[in-house]
């Protein structure tokens, strides 16, 4: 199986690539629109600020890639933000694959949320085998609200937006890499899904 990593200077990749490795299964790093169309799965990591993640994005074009992909694609934190339709971190517009605009937690919470927290309101196969209030590892101090394309729920705050989908794209604000053996179930659930391509 062909696992592309999109590559665009945010971080954690080098975990999502243990992850995998972990699984049995090989990544391998890219920014090449070819390698990316080619893939059989694509995932898009992120550590890092909105603002310049997608100036890079944009300046290898991938922001008009990405959002015309038929292979299940995964964007994981930050990769999952912007793949909505703006984000008030940087006041950045994002990819539009998602209809949601990522807010910020107020001033009343500790932020960034950091450490782990309950996914619920489970609705994909992304979530096969996972039972709900499970525990995932989260770092961030954006979200998303509550929306249509809602597959998983957390609360800090208020109800959130914790995974999202739409059509062959996926996202979860929460980092399956290090969330453990849950994380793991996650990560193998999305390689196993069917590929239209």
């Amino acid at each position: 199986m062909k696992i592309a990593i999109i590559d665009y200077g945010a971080g954690n990749v080098q975990s999502v690539m243990f992850a995998l490795q972990r699984l049995g299964y090989e990544g391998f790093v890219t920014n090449n629109w070819v390698e990316i169309k080619n893939a059989d799965k694509v995932i898009f990591p992120g550590v890092g600020e909105a603002s310049s993640a997608m100036k890079k994005l944009k300046e290898s074009g991938l922001d008009i890639l990405i959002p015309t992909l038929k292979q299940p694609f995964l964007g994981i934190c930050l990769g999952m933000q912007l793949m909505c339709k703006s984000t008030e971190e940087g006041n950045t517009m994002g990819l539009n694959i998602f209809d949601v605009d990522i807010i910020k937690f107020s001033s009343k919470v500790k932020v960034p949320q950091m450490g782990w927290n309950t996914i619920y309101n489970l609705k994909s196969e992304l979530f096969k085998n996972i039972p709900e209030n499970k525990y995932i590892y989260l770092v961030h101090s954006f979200y998303a609200p509550k929306c249509t394309d809602a597959i998983a729920l957390t609360d800090y705050e208020t109800e959130y937006t914790s995974a999202l989908q739409k059509d062959n794209f996926y996202g979860v604000q929460f980092h399956p890499e290090k969330s453990g053996k849950m994380g793991e179930q996650i990560l193998n659930n999305f390689l196993n899904l069917k590929s239209e391509i």
